[in-house]
């Protein structure tokens, strides 16, 4: 057994996920793959500009696969789509920036 004092605010630490952590997405396996890849580059690109990070991943989705994407990039927001089977991506990079991708024409 650990009967080792801990350190001072060693108990308060927060766990950042450097990884994506995919919440939800009905995407097929490359599809998703691609979308996530895209996502987390556009992320580390405009780490300090949301917007700009929404509209990069949006620009790449449009480009690779077919118009009619949207993107919401942020932090602290719930959100309620309608979209396309198998056109959904929900996820969470770097703690707790999360990204969702859907397609709906």
């Amino acid at each position: 057994m650990d009967d080792q004092p801990k350190a001072e605010g060693e108990a308060d630490k927060k766990i950042v996920h450097i990884y994506p952590l995919v919440k939800f997405s009905d995407m097929n396996d490359d599809v998703r793959a691609e979308a996530i890849e895209l996502s987390i580059t556009a992320c580390e690109k405009y780490a300090q500009n949301y917007e700009h990070a929404a509209k990069a991943i949006k620009e790449l989705m449009d480009k690779k696969f077919g118009t009619f994407w949207h993107v919401v990039v942020g932090e602290g927001f719930g959100y309620e789509v309608s979209y396309e089977t198998k056109n959904i991506l929900y996820l969470f990079f770097g703690g707790n920036l999360a990204i969702v991708l859907w397609k709906c024409s």
